[in-house]
């Protein structure tokens, strides 16, 4: 049973995680992840992209989502066509597809064509890459 003090704790912290759920901006863009189980080309994505991916900038216009393109498909997807091909990433906002990367080109040419994709969000712009070669 909880006591009275954790139970005010409790409250205190849900109270504080719901303000600052409504001072943070509401995305309507999502990069969404089609993918499979079994798909090397998914797994090189997690292993190069995924873990850094929701602290880059364009984590931040177009969090990451992902769907199992053997499961129902969510039903705010459903006017996107779903390819076999995994990974495919839409770029969606406000339920539109802005565009589509078909498959995982690696972790250099990825950037660059979500940097495409993000800038035909209204009022987004691409982010400079770092100039990676010597």
């Amino acid at each position: 049973m909880i006591s009275f003090p954790q139970a005010m704790v409790f409250a205190v912290v849900l109270l504080a995680m719901n303000a600052f759920a409504a001072t943070v901006p509401s995305n309507a863009a999502e990069l969404i992840m089609f993918e499979q189980k079994g798909c090397a080309w998914c797994a090189k994505f997690n292993t190069e992209i995924a873990p850094a991916y929701a602290n880059t900038d364009e984590g931040r216009v177009a969090p990451l989502r992902r769907v199992d393109i053997h499961e129902a498909i969510p039903e705010d997807l459903a006017d996107i066509a779903i390819d076999r091909f995994t990974p495919t990433f839409v770029l969606v906002d406000d339920g539109k597809e802005i565009g589509r990367i078909r498959g995982y080109p690696g972790d250099e040419f990825f950037w660059f064509l979500v940097d495409g994709l993000i800038a035909k969000l209204p009022e987004k712009q691409p982010f400079p890459r770092p100039n990676t070669t010597l």
